[in-house]
Formats: structure tokens, sequence, C-alpha cells
């Protein structure tokens, strides 16, 4: 009987596993699509103020969304376990969080996150055409500097969120539960 539920436990996490692959690639393009429209349509007639702040949008989007991929699989559950016990706001959605710790950096880190990279990239490309357009030139080294400059503020920005990510995890799970407890999203 015990070899039955064993065999049942490892199909389950076989099919599970599909599933989420092909909710995870659902996800990615509706979210992609969605973040292009908009970045599109924030874009189209901008000027040079609303085109960094569209990027600088999507740079911190993806910072936040990886701070919280990394809190999530650092945070340890038991203070959660007390708050949900006293029926405190957020205590079940950070359980939830935490039970599911792989999927939520995976959305987070990879799905978000690299959605986010991608639309910054055309942001700045854009960036770039119009720059290079109103200078009348086509110059390579100013191309080469604003990609760089974007890869040093999007990867710092990283580097940092991390390291609050992990010193203060419980804090970064605990706001993140109490936003999706108010939005009745995760319940």
């Amino acid at each position: 009987m015990r070899d039955k539920e064993k065999e049942k436990d490892k199909n389950k996490k076989k099919t599970d596993g599909k599933g989420w692959v092909l909710r995870v690639f659902l996800m990615s393009v509706t979210l992609s699509a969605v973040l292009s429209f908009l970045s599109t349509e924030a874009l189209s007639g901008a000027g040079y103020v609303a085109a960094v702040l569209v990027l600088l949008f999507f740079i911190l989007l993806g910072i936040v969304f990886d701070m919280v991929g990394v809190a999530v699989t650092a945070a340890d559950p038991r203070p959660f376990h007390s708050m949900a016990a006293h029926k405190e706001k957020g205590g079940r959605e950070a359980i939830k969080l935490l039970n599911n710790a792989n999927r939520v950096s995976s959305f987070c880190n990879d799905v978000v996150g690299d959605i986010c990279g991608i639309v910054s990239g055309t942001t700045a490309a854009v960036i770039v055409t119009q720059l290079q357009h109103s200078l009348s030139t086509t110059s390579v080294l100013l191309s080469i500097g604003i990609t760089a400059l974007i890869s040093g503020v999007t990867i710092g920005g990283k580097a940092i969120g991390k390291n609050i990510a992990i010193d203060d995890c419980t804090n970064v799970v605990h706001r993140v539960a109490r936003i999706l407890h108010a939005l009745h999203i995760y319940r």
C-alpha cells in the first residue's frame, strides 16, 4: 500500500511540473505583451524625460520583484505561522508564499525580472534612437555609453536589493503578504 502512495506522489509531482512550465510560459507571454504594450504607448510621442521615467519604472520593477524572489527563498516560516495563528493580516498569505517559494521565486526573478530587463533594453534603444536623431549622429559610443549606464544601474540596484532581501527577508515577505491580503490575492 505504501509503495502505491509513493508512486502517486511521484506521478503527481511530474504532472505538476509540466503544468507549472506551461503556466509560466503563458504568464510570460501575456505579461511580456502587456508590459511591452504599455511601454510602447508610454513612449509614443514622449520626450526624453518621459522615456527615462518609463525606463526607470521598468528597472525599479525588476529590482523589487528580484528582492521578493530572494526574500521568499531566504525567509524562515516560523514567524508567519505565529502571525497566521493570531490571524494577523498577511500571515496566511506569507505561509503560502513560503510554501511555494520555488514558484514564487521563479515568477518574480525569472518571469517578471527577465521581462523587465527586455523591456528596459527596448526602452533604452528608443532613447538612443531619439538622441541620435535629435543630435544628427549615429555614434556607436552614445549607444554603448547609455547601455553601460543602464546595465550598471540595473545590476547595482539588484545587488542592493538582494542584500536587503536577505538581511530583512521576514519584513520583505510580510510586506508583500500584506499587499496580497489587501488585494485579496493568494488566499
